[in-house]
């Protein structure tokens, strides 16, 4: 084990039934808990909220071949390219039909750093899992995990053992319902893609 990995103690592994409540209960809930991806990744230090009813998610506009899984029951792993460059990891919420998700916007690297950095093809450890695009490029997630089941191989989503201060606000990068303040995240964590308002 590389002497650059922390391995603080995990909570229980999150079942896919953990997510089949309102997105607007699951966001919060996942900041502090742990992501791994074929047991490399780390702590969620921030996330983004998305519902169909809203129209900044990919399933305002109904079912398309892209959004299905979005469509579908929850805790599956939704994965889409954006601006054609950058995969994007969202975990699939709410009853089937619903089409609700959670952005994966930020991750404090802990295991596997070794592989994130050589991924990443950087060392500094902030910089590896800042941003949505950055969390799959240092976890190896593509659209080849699109429609993974959240508790099965090689994805593990462990509850946090203790719960962090929490900052919300406003979503980023988007233009279509930019004020709703849907986005959490760890408060003042160096790790987040950028710093909440108030930190």
């Amino acid at each position: 084990m590389p002497a650059t990995d922390r391995r603080p103690a995990l909570g229980k592994q999150l079942k896919r039934s953990f997510f089949a409540r309102s997105v607007h209960e699951i966001a919060p809930e996942l900041i502090g808990a742990t992501l791994l991806v074929d047991g490399v990744g780390g702590t969620i230090v921030e996330v983004e909220a998305y519902h169909q009813t809203e129209p900044a998610a990919h399933s305002y506009r109904g079912v398309t071949p892209r959004t299905q899984v979005m469509f579908g029951p929850p805790g599956y792993l939704y994965v889409y390219r954006s601006y054609g460059i950058h995969w994007c990891m969202n975990f699939v919420c709410e009853a089937e039909g619903s089409a609700a998700a959670v952005l994966i916007r930020a991750v404090e690297p802990m295991r596997g750093l070794a592989a994130m950095r050589r991924r990443r093809g950087l060392h500094d450890e902030r910089a590896l899992c800042s941003g949505p695009g950055k969390v799959c490029a240092a976890l190896a997630v593509t659209i080849k995990h699109n429609g993974c089941a959240l508790d099965s191989s090689p994805i593990a989503i462990h509850a946090r053992t203790q719960v962090p201060e929490i900052a919300s606000g406003v979503r980023i990068g988007i233009t279509k319902a930019a004020e709703l303040p849907w986005r959490y995240g760890v408060k003042g964590s160096r790790f987040l893609s950028k710093p909440f308002p108030k930190d």
